[in-house]
């Protein structure tokens, strides 16, 4: 997901969500009443950046490979190269409210050609419902929509409280990105929508049940929102209208990659009526999938299977063509009790996700007392798709890829019951600090070597901000690992090389949601060299560069109140993606890997986790 060079960025597609490292606070008030007032985002200064550069590669690389590297970075400062493209760079942040964020959308995203499904987009595991029968299903999905329709009416009466985070406003803008938005493909390079602004804001969502899409108005004549029972009884028809299973997945087309879909996308709407039926789908505030039951699996599997569900559907057999993987917002509801969401991560990063989800949650434990007149409502659309042999050879194509990604796919949930955020809080350690260390032992347990880390940081703090990176592997990590892994280092000691890990952890947290991190100011630099088509600096081909943005492990903390946890694919063929959700007196981790890379077990890496967080704590055991 996020590369620094551009040139890595766009051969590799990999790009990753964004969740805040501690919780922000919501203070009401006029959700833009703040957004003029943000600082922009600024250029911190060439040479601290360099310094810090080097501090980076320090445990990743060679002493001769820092040698040559820190001639290369003094040549950059010093040959004038470096200087120039500061100061274009100054000369853009003084012109623009946010010198990053269009390149940061280009060069993440939209240029990025691999698959959505499961190389970006994220998807988030809610806790299992128990539904009795299919009206249990149906009403909690209609509970479900009656919930996002309320957040948004925070959203469009602009009274959605005011994040703050160490008494500083943070941007709200991403709120208004998320609904009534949909990626588009090109042939290079795609598109994201935005259909709120339009003189004509959406009024329906998308329901897909076996492969089926239908346009389900939301709102009455008078304006209002459907009430609970009145959705219900719409998402009734929507069911009882599709269940043959012999359709045709178009959905699934959207699973591809993009350049596969970009040309699949211009046969789909050469048809008229093809065509009128995706604009309907990218037009709809979110989609709502009710999925197909799975096939049962042991509870000690449970939330590694549904954790996959979300992220893929779990093959053309089962549920991945129930998507569209191109709307911002899907809502996955299955009948077996399976539930949660994905999303194109294109528009927004995790905040506003998380925070829709814990609202929503919310929303749905209130004891109902509206009951609605049940007024006839008219029977929601069907979208109609004609499968010329073309599309029919399309869809082919994408079950036969869908199938080899859901192979690929190694993924383990790992529900860490024995301590949550309150152990380390009880010794005065940030948590997010302490999982991320964890972290680095497991890693360094099992492959006697540390790796490129990366952690998500937000930076809304700025206007319009996204994110930066917290670089977690430091030189203090790495003397803290090996400190663990020397039988002959005392705990006392090994206690003391802890304590510095986290602190350094959390200066480097302060810096990068204040602006001061490395990665996003290399990608201004390469940036503008690439625009000023002068010669790329050295730096940049520089095979320590190479190594400082091969993220083996991409880490990001989701700061919900709900017991959920969120999921992503790894960043790099032969790494790991880790999400973890740490809650008071438990953590929830979701770990994914490819099966392709023989050196990677995600099972594996789930019981090293679990054995360093145990071992950490141990040494807190005398404080």
């Amino acid at each position: 997901m996020l590369a620094v060079l551009v040139k890595s960025a766009l051969r590799s597609g990999w790009t990753k969500p964004c969740v805040r490292v501690r919780p922000a606070a919501h203070i009401p008030g006029r959700t833009l009443a703040h957004q003029e007032g943000l600082p922009k985002l600024p250029v911190p200064p060439l040479k601290q950046m360099c310094e810090r550069y080097l501090a980076a590669l320090e445990p990743l690389v060679s002493r001769e490979e820092l040698d040559h590297t820190r001639g290369l970075v003094e040549e950059f400062l010093r040959g004038g190269v470096g200087e120039r493209l500061q100061r274009g760079l100054e000369r853009r942040a003084r012109k623009m409210d946010n010198w990053l964020s269009e390149w940061w959308m280009q060069a993440a995203y939209l240029d990025c050609r691999m698959p959505v499904a499961v190389y970006t987009s994220p998807g988030v595991v809610l806790p299992r419902m128990r539904f009795q029968d299919r009206q249990g299903q149906m009403r909690f999905a209609a509970k479900l929509i009656a919930g996002v329709l309320d957040f948004k009416s925070l959203i469009d009466r602009d009274v959605l409280p005011v994040e703050h985070l160490s008494g500083k406003p943070l941007c709200m803008d991403q709120y208004h990105q998320i609904l009534s938005s949909c990626r588009v493909p090109g042939p290079k390079r795609d598109t994201v929508v935005n259909h709120t602004l339009g003189k004509a804001p959406p009024t329906h969502i998308t329901v897909v049940h076996n492969f089926q899409f239908f346009v389900l108005e939301v709102y009455g004549s008078d304006g209002a929102p459907l009430t609970v029972d009145q959705l219900q009884v719409q998402l009734e028809k929507i069911w009882n209208s599709s269940l043959q299973t012999n359709k045709e997945p178009v959905g699934i087309l959207t699973s591809q990659h993009r350049n596969t879909w970009g040309k699949a996308y211009n046969h789909l709407i050469k048809d008229k009526t093809n065509k009128e039926s995706v604009r309907s789908i990218q037009k709809s505030i979110f989609t709502v999938c009710l999925d197909a039951p799975m096939p049962r699996v042991s509870e000690d599997v449970y939330l590694s299977r549904v954790a996959a569900q979300m992220l893929h559907g779990g093959g053309a057999r089962w549920n991945s063509g129930n998507r569209w993987f191109d709307k911002t917002l899907q809502f996955i509801v299955g009948e077996d009790g399976t539930c949660g969401l994905v999303y194109e991560h294109a528009p927004a990063e995790g905040p506003p996700i998380v925070y829709l989800i814990d609202h929503v949650v919310k929303y749905m434990q209130r004891t109902e007392t509206v009951r609605s007149p049940m007024i006839p409502l008219a029977m929601p659309q069907k979208l109609r798709f004609n499968i010329t042999p073309e599309v029919k050879r399309d869809i082919e194509k994408a079950k036969q890829n869908m199938n080899m990604m859901v192979h690929d796919l190694d993924i383990k949930v790992l529900a860490f019951a024995h301590f949550g955020k309150n152990v380390p809080k009880q010794h005065e350690m940030s948590p997010d600090a302490f999982v991320q260390t964890a972290l680095q032992l497991a890693y360094f347990r099992i492959y006697n070597s540390c790796c490129s880390t990366y952690e998500s940081a937000s930076l809304r703090m700025f206007r319009y901000g996204r994110t930066d990176v917290i670089r977690s592997t430091t030189v203090d990590s790495l003397n803290f690992v090996r400190g663990m892994e020397d039988p002959s280092i005392p705990n006392a000691e090994r206690l003391a090389l802890l304590q510095k890990t986290i602190q350094t952890h959390k200066d480097n947290t302060y810096d990068a949601i204040h602006g001061q991190a490395i990665d996003r100011h290399l990608l201004g630099l390469k940036m503008l060299s690439i625009e000023d088509l002068t010669s790329m600096p050295e730096i940049f081909m520089d095979t320590s560069f190479a190594v400082a943005q091969h993220y083996n492990l991409f880490t990001s903390q989701v700061g919900s109140r709900t017991d959920c946890v969120m999921c992503v694919g790894p960043m790099v063929p032969d790494g790991y993606g880790v999400c973890y959700n740490p809650m008071e007196e438990h953590v929830n981790f979701a770990i994914t890997a490819f099966n392709s890379c023989e050196d990677t077990n995600a099972a594996r890496f789930a019981r090293a986790v679990e054995d360093a967080l145990l071992d950490m704590r141990a040494l807190l055991g005398g404080q």
